[in-house]
């Protein structure tokens, strides 16, 4: 990745536009894989700060709501990781607009 960083910036700075795009692809793949861990890893807590216990409060409510149960949407993102094909991410996001949560994947980073 920082390699392809430090060959981006010397392409833009010689203006070579076609290396520029040919490094597009490895530039997406390995920042979206270093923000994708970035974000698994800040995400987990350790189990004296409540880590490996199922979610409380709103958290936990909107889980129950939306899925019907923990258990539930476990089933459901192992169901989804199960249908990626290559690599990819399973996430449980929250749409700010409609307040819902849902389960959404991304493929290879």
């Amino acid at each position: 990745y920082n390699k392809a960083l430090e060959q981006l910036h010397e392409a833009i700075n010689k203006g070579h536009t076609s290396t520029v795009v040919k490094l597009q692809s490895a530039i997406k793949f390995n920042g979206g894989g270093h923000i994708n861990h970035s974000i698994f890893w800040n995400n987990l807590a350790p189990i004296h700060e409540g880590g490996g216990e199922p979610p409380k409060g709103s958290l936990g409510w909107a889980i129950d709501s939306e899925f019907g149960s923990l258990e539930a949407l476990i089933q459901r993102v192992n169901a989804e990781g199960t249908a990626l094909q290559g690599s990819g991410w399973v996430w449980l996001a929250l749409n700010k607009e409609l307040k819902k949560l849902s389960v959404e994947t991304t493929a290879n980073q």
